[in-house]
C-alpha cells in the first residue's frame, strides 16, 4: 500500500508539471502572455526549491529541460 504522504507529494509535483507544460505551450503560441510568463517563473522557482527536493528525488533542472524540449518538439 502506498503511503498517503507519498501520494500527496506525487500529486503536487504532477500538478506543477501540468501547469508548467501548459504555460510553455501558451508562451509558444502567445509569447507576450503575461499570466503564462508568471506561471512559468513560479513553477521554475518551485522546481528549484528546497521544498521540491523534499517531495521528490527527480532533479528540478533536469525536469525543466525535459519539459521545455517536449514542448519545443510539439
Amino acid at each position: 500500500m502506498t503511503d498517503p504522504y507519498e501520494n500527496l507529494a506525487n500529486s503536487i509535483v504532477l500538478l506543477a508539471v501540468k501547469d508548467y507544460r501548459d504555460a510553455l505551450k501558451k508562451l509558444k503560441k502567445w509569447p507576450r502572455n503575461e499570466s503564462a510568463k508568471i506561471m512559468k517563473d513560479e513553477v521554475e522557482r518551485f522546481f528549484r526549491s528546497a521544498w521540491y527536493r523534499e517531495l521528490t528525488s527527480v532533479d528540478g533542472e533536469y525536469l525543466i529541460s525535459k519539459l521545455q524540449a517536449e514542448v519545443e518538439e510539439s
